[in-house]
């Protein structure tokens, strides 16, 4: 759901009755839905071919409600599915020739469904290396870096799982505005120092013999973690100077 450059709220793509948006535009009606996109984000799907806008005689970019509404599919796809951005392409292309096409799974195969509609591919628990290195468009290189510096590390019993690829996606933007992973290991030391404060808390509740207290243990592990995420973001606008809504 995408909202319309007044605020309002609609189902598809609103872009005041139609006509053409500037970049800054495409950027507010998409945050509501993916609050992490970026200006630079949508230059690089534009450069990977995914959405071809308009140009002016100046060299503005000029978005139709059609380019507006293709990002969003392709950002959908990449969080929901963790395509790489070649098959996501491919399979926007097949559907805008009209073709019937189902969404295909993690590695390229198309999924299919009895009722001959588009199925809705269930999010990934894990995610093979080259799915990861899709997701966050990066090279093995970069990854084995990030590795490294343990910023991303494989599952237990192999694969990664969201939270990883979504670690993977962060750091990836990071470095575009030339933040190394030697930069962001104070940020990972936080962060474990942040999980270990929570575990402290849960931990007693996880050794209960009730079943029902440890599942009180895993839903307040949840809430925790979410306070902790929230507080680190307010305490980081604090010193910063900024708001970011």
């Amino acid at each position: 759901m995408l909202r319309t450059p007044t605020g309002g709220a609609g189902h598809g793509t609103a872009t005041a009755g139609g006509r053409l948006v500037s970049i800054g535009t495409v950027l507010n009606l998409l945050r509501d839905e993916f609050p992490e996109v970026t200006i630079s984000k949508i230059r690089f799907l534009e450069a990977e071919g995914l959405v071809e806008p308009q140009r002016t005689p100046s060299g503005y970019r000029k978005f139709s409600p059609e380019d507006v509404e293709r990002l969003a599919q392709v950002l959908r796809m990449q969080r929901d599915h963790y395509l790489p951005l070649k098959v996501i392409r491919e399979h926007l292309d097949a559907k805008a020739r009209g073709e019937q096409v189902g969404i295909p799974g993690p590695q390229g195969e198309a999924a299919s469904g009895a009722s001959g509609h588009e199925p809705d591919l269930p999010t990934v628990p894990r995610v093979g290396r080259s799915e990861l290195l899709a997701a966050a468009e990066v090279g093995e290189e970069r990854l084995e870096e990030w590795e490294s510096y343990g910023l991303i590390s494989a599952a237990s019993g192999g694969g990664y799982d969201a939270e990883a690829v979504n670690v993977a996606r962060l750091v990836a933007d990071l470095g575009r505005y030339g933040l190394e992973p030697r930069h962001l290991r104070a940020m990972k030391a936080a962060a474990d120092r942040e999980a270990g404060l929570v575990e402290q808390v849960v931990a007693p509740l996880r050794r209960h013999r009730n079943p029902q207290t440890r599942a009180h243990a895993e839903a307040t592990l949840k809430e925790l973690a979410a306070l902790s995420v929230r507080l680190h973001a307010a305490l980081v606008q604090t010193a910063l100077g900024v708001r970011l809504h």
